[in-house]
């Protein structure tokens, strides 16, 4: 009786998790450096694979009534929310480990030199 308005939540969650992801995309090619394109394409690649399983799992569970592919996808979730955060956080600290210094929004390094860049993203400082 109400297929439809599940149709339409589940697609309208899909959809919303699609621009979250194009936009990431847009983000990816508009961004200065890249610390800011990492930070772009990680918030909205997290964000928009929230909103497509969210909306996966409303077919899955309601329209196909396969709770085996509702477990699949929050699984899909759950490894999504841990590896995509933990590579962009990875990602970060090896650039600023190898030297590559931060920019501001006029394209000026905001620090001195590529050392200070490695000293800031030990966890601990050199003896």
């Amino acid at each position: 009786m109400f297929d439809w308005l599940i149709w339409a939540v589940s697609w309208l969650l899909i959809l919303t998790g699609c621009v979250f992801i194009v936009s990431g995309g847009i983000g990816l090619i508009r961004m200065p450096d890249l610390y800011t394109r990492l930070h772009a394409a990680s918030v909205t690649d997290t964000g928009g694979s929230i909103f497509i399983v969210l909306g996966l799992l409303l077919q899955a569970v309601f329209v196909f009534e396969n709770p085996m592919a509702a477990i699949k996808v929050v699984l899909v979730l759950f490894f999504t929310l841990f590896t995509s955060p933990t590579a962009s956080h990875a990602l970060a600290k090896t650039a600023l480990l190898s030297g590559h210094i931060p920019t501001d929004e006029n394209g000026e390094p905001i620090l001195d030199s590529p050392e200070k860049a490695q000293m800031l993203a030990r966890s601990r400082p050199e003896k």
